[in-house]
């Protein structure tokens, strides 16, 4: 399978992607861009976006992107900065990209930005190779 077939098969199984309603833009070998339009029940009591969903959008850019060659790959560490507040009819973009690659684990960089292209988060994730291959899961 190459990268975008993966990506699909794992998105497919993928039942919190889906109800955050990701779509997968774009699908290199370790890279994706994702979208995901903010909707009323991911808004906090401070009518902004969750930090827990922008969290769990950024973990699945890192998903989508250290699992798309076919080698499984789980969060080992993830750090996030919040830099702005999203709104309730925003639409995200989380772009993933490879940094750093050994033979056992990778670090990815993920920016999170809005429809006006500002920055919302900032994510770094370090993930670790299993060892397996993603259908084998």
């Amino acid at each position: 399978m190459n990268p975008r077939q993966v990506a699909e098969y794992m998105f497919d199984q993928d039942y919190f992607s889906q109800w955050m309603n990701i779509k997968l833009i774009e699908v290199k070998e370790n890279y994706c861009l994702l979208e995901m339009p903010i909707k009323k029940d991911m808004i906090n009591g401070l009518k902004t976006v969750h930090g827990g969903v922008t969290f769990a959008f950024a973990d699945s850019a890192l998903a989508f992107s250290s699992n798309n060659t076919g080698d499984a790959a789980v969060a080992l560490n993830c750090i996030i900065n919040f830099t702005k507040a999203g709104k309730e009819g925003d639409v995200f973009r989380a772009e993933s990209i490879l940094v750093n690659d050994t033979r056992k684990t990778a670090v990815y960089d993920i920016k999170i930005t809005n429809q006006n292209q500002e920055l919302i988060a900032k994510f770094v994730g370090t993930v670790y190779k299993i060892g397996k291959k993603v259908t084998e899961l």
